[in-house]
């Protein structure tokens, strides 16, 4: 079966970058390919003795409406995987990255940088909603996003399987805007309140002893447990490949840290290959 990938997103969110990624896991890229070509890719990808299974196509921003056609014709072609990754960035990440490199943004609409970056972030709004996955750039720079891409369409890795990516978070930092599923464990005692445990992290073995120790602790996991193993396979018959959770605590550094943790050992468990991020443990 060909693979099929459809770069989309913001201009400056990366779109090239994610390219060269893909180009460096394997994938055959092409950036910038015209709309009315993908399905003739489609059909090259397909034929009898092609050695390309693995496409990345890199779509701009002028003709959303022809390439969500596209992706729908696509999706009833027979032999064809077809997910779709759109790219996101905040206006302000945006700004900053255009008048760093002094690019003058390809959105026609608009007058100044501004007005073009929220006319295209509003032509592209039903494209983004279309995507099967969709990535904030804002806080990646080009290693961060390699990393993130490569945990998601390394070929080396069973497309059947769902991969799933956890991140620990602290609210006070702000909640991950790019995941798919978002858990409090505000709930938890607190090792903060412990002065032994304060200046230590959910990854010391101390911290973990002491929250695994709490009964509602148990229970909070036992209940996560039967939901991934309700949610899981549900979400992987439904042709899911990824799969992003989010688990916050007030300040990031304990409680949801040792959750990740926990989560990662409970997918591992149930089949499910996973990667964890603890992105607040240093602040």
């Amino acid at each position: 079966m060909a693979e099929f990938l459809i770069i989309a997103g913001y201009s400056g969110a990366g779109r090239s970058e994610a390219a060269k990624c893909l180009d460096d896991l394997g994938w055959f890229v092409i950036d910038n390919l015209p709309t009315q070509l993908i399905s003739k890719v489609a059909e090259l990808a397909i034929a009898k003795g092609s050695a390309t299974n693995h496409v990345a196509l890199v779509v701009g921003a002028e003709a959303p409406e022809e390439t969500l056609r596209e992706i729908v014709l696509l999706r009833g072609v027979e032999n064809v995987n077809v997910r779709t990754l759109f790219l996101t960035a905040s206006p302000e990440t945006l700004i900053k990255r255009y008048e760093e490199t002094r690019r003058r943004h390809p959105f026609e609409e608009g007058n100044g940088l501004s007005e073009k970056i929220k006319a295209e972030i509003n032509r592209l709004k039903d494209l983004r909603g279309f995507g099967d996955i969709e990535l904030d750039t804002s806080a990646l720079n080009v290693h961060g996003l390699s990393e993130r891409l490569s945990e998601v369409f390394s070929i080396e890795s069973s497309a059947k399987t769902l991969q799933t990516r956890i991140v620990s978070f602290g609210f006070k930092h702000g909640v991950p805007n790019d995941v798919d599923l978002v858990l409090d464990c505000r709930f938890l005692p607190n090792p903060h309140w412990e002065d032994e445990l304060r200046d230590k992290t959910g990854e010391d073995s101390a911290v973990r002893d002491y929250l695994l120790g709490k009964e509602i602790a148990n229970e909070f996991l036992s209940h996560l447990n039967s939901m991934l193993r309700l949610i899981m396979p549900a979400y992987q018959d439904e042709g899911k490949s990824y799969l992003s959770l989010a688990i916050g605590c007030t300040g990031g550094k304990h409680r949801s840290v040792v959750v990740a943790n926990e989560l990662e050992e409970i997918l591992h468990n149930l089949g499910f290959k996973a990667s964890v991020t603890h992105r607040d443990i240093e602040k």
